[in-house]
């Protein structure tokens, strides 16, 4: 299984949580789509000034489809924030332990 986190912080990153937020039910059903899906999470930071997103799938290239999509979701949406780009982390997962 492969994992990317996408990292938002700095200018725009707030407004544009505020904003994941208030469309969670449409970005989930989003990221479910993924081919491969396995998980995603979307968190804020603890101190509420961005956040990031972790999607889980059975390979590099539902990871790589979820970034795309993360990224157009965002065009479309979110136009009107002036965010600074995410940093993403991709990689292959060690251990993946669920309740």
């Amino acid at each position: 299984m492969d994992v990317v986190v996408r990292t938002y912080t700095g200018k725009g990153s707030k407004e544009l949580f505020s904003l994941l937020e208030k469309h969670k039910a449409e970005v989930e059903k989003l990221m479910r789509a993924v081919k491969g899906f396995e998980s995603y999470t979307l968190a804020r930071s603890s101190d509420g000034e961005g956040g990031l997103s972790m999607t889980v799938c059975h390979d590099k290239a539902g990871t790589e489809e979820s970034v795309k999509l993360a990224r157009e979701w965002i065009s479309k949406n979110a136009a009107g924030i002036n965010v600074d780009a995410p940093k993403v982390s991709m990689g292959s997962i060690i251990i993946h332990a669920t309740k």
